[in-house]
């Protein structure tokens, strides 16, 4: 097959679980045997130079870039808010440029099968239905509105009340994509089931995220333990309140019971607000690092304090891969059929987060029997080929003809 994926940003790096999803789907769609093309917003926040894309990458896939700004301003924000039904998220992905790209590729090229790569790209439906005959997925990485109504719900103030409207918007905008794609990808069953709820009449097939498991090997020679870790994109707002509420509520009385634990802090992009709000004791802040898996193999303890988000959280499904334990707050765990206790120590208040890292930090037996169990469930569940694989044949089985 002829694949095309439409990505609303660079698939490399692969440093946050949107980039890894898009990328890791295009290596098994090429190791499988299929010709992949990518066309890729380059936009300001993830501006990339082609030049940086690993030689070997270049080989497995047609890789293009399109600038495309997608820039937040507070003048645009308000402008969108007074001038226009759609939502602020949307608007900053439709970009003439792209749209002109797009055309051109498409007169170009005969593609078998278009893949959008989130939302926002389902704008382009009517550019690929008047240039192709390909068949369209819309892999859906999340549940959008889900996201921003959760976020709405733990922020105070006047910010509410914008991310209330900003949900309702983006909820409007979703249900009015329904079913103008041939087919349905969501990363993770619940979300399926939610997009069907809402209305969705096509055929689908939950694809997770894959992992490339020769990548991805538990290394515990340089383990600290006991230690805590936190790793996720810190400009990302789910992951920022559920660190601060962590520090706040866990961390201060963890400290307390365990003075010479220590607590990583790693992840791009942090504001600078941000960083100032980490300053706690034994709160080792480390920004973005060079080695993600060298990082994480050299922590214990992995904790995911989400209060809200949506989808499915890669880094979860990192952890899992290098023998981690993690306890997670169910919101953290979505998405990802882990069975709590077994796999994963699931908890949603600050006592249940700190009698549970005691339990891990008491009982090292415990400990690495959650750690084994973790890796186990990873291969059994995860191998990235074998999803591609699964979802070809899906979209075999409805491709025109």
């Amino acid at each position: 097959m002829r694949i095309l994926q439409l990505c609303h940003k660079s698939p490399w790096p692969p440093k946050d679980g949107g980039a890894i999803a898009m990328l890791t789907m295009a290596k098994g769609f090429s190791l499988l045997g299929h010709e992949v093309h990518v066309l890729a917003m380059n936009t300001r926040k993830h501006q990339i130079q082609i030049e940086e894309i690993p030689d070997d990458l270049k080989e497995k896939m047609h890789l293009k870039l399109a600038d495309v700004p997608a820039k937040i301003t507070l003048f645009g924000a308000i402008a969108n808010l007074l001038f226009s039904k759609l939502p602020y998220n949307a608007t900053r992905f439709m970009e003439v440029d792209f749209n002109r790209q797009l055309t051109k590729l498409l007169k170009e090229t005969e593609f078998d099968l278009i893949q959008l790569e989130g939302l926002y790209l389902c704008s382009y439906i009517p550019t690929i239905r008047e240039y192709s005959k390909a068949q369209i997925a819309y892999r859906a990485h999340n549940v959008e509105h889900e996201i921003w109504e959760r976020t709405a719900l733990v922020t105070p103030g006047l910010k509410r009340i914008y991310l209330k409207g900003l949900a309702q918007r983006i909820k409007q905008f979703e249900l009015s994509q329904l079913n103008k794609y041939d087919l349905l990808v969501p990363i993770t069953d619940r979300d399926g089931e939610i997009l069907d709820q809402l209305g969705n009449k096509k055929p689908r097939h939950t694809a997770q995220t894959g992992i490339d498991l020769a990548t991805l090997v538990p290394k515990a020679g340089q383990l600290e333990y006991p230690s805590l870790f936190h790793l996720g994109a810190l400009d990302w707002a789910p992951n920022q309140e559920g660190l601060l509420w962590f520090l706040e509520n866990v961390w201060s009385k963890l400290h307390k019971q365990y003075p010479n634990l220590k607590f990583y802090v790693a992840g791009r992009n942090a504001p600078e607000w941000l960083q100032a709000k980490l300053h706690y004791k034994n709160v080792i802040f480390l920004g973005e690092i060079e080695d993600a898996y060298t990082f994480m193999n050299s922590k214990a303890i992995m904790v995911v304090p989400l209060l809200s988000g949506s989808g499915m959280r890669v880094k979860i499904i990192e952890g899992l891969a290098l023998g981690k334990a993690i306890v997670s707050t169910t919101i953290g765990a979505e998405g990802i059929a882990v069975q709590k206790g077994k796999h994963i120590l699931l908890v949603d208040d600050a006592d249940e987060f700190i009698q549970t890292i005691s339990q891990l930090i008491g009982n090292r037996d415990l400990y690495d029997q959650l750690c084994k169990n973790a890796i186990d469930f990873i291969h059994e569940k995860f191998d990235n080929l074998a999803i591609a694989e699964s979802l070809i044949d899906f979209y075999k089985q409805h491709l025109h003809g």
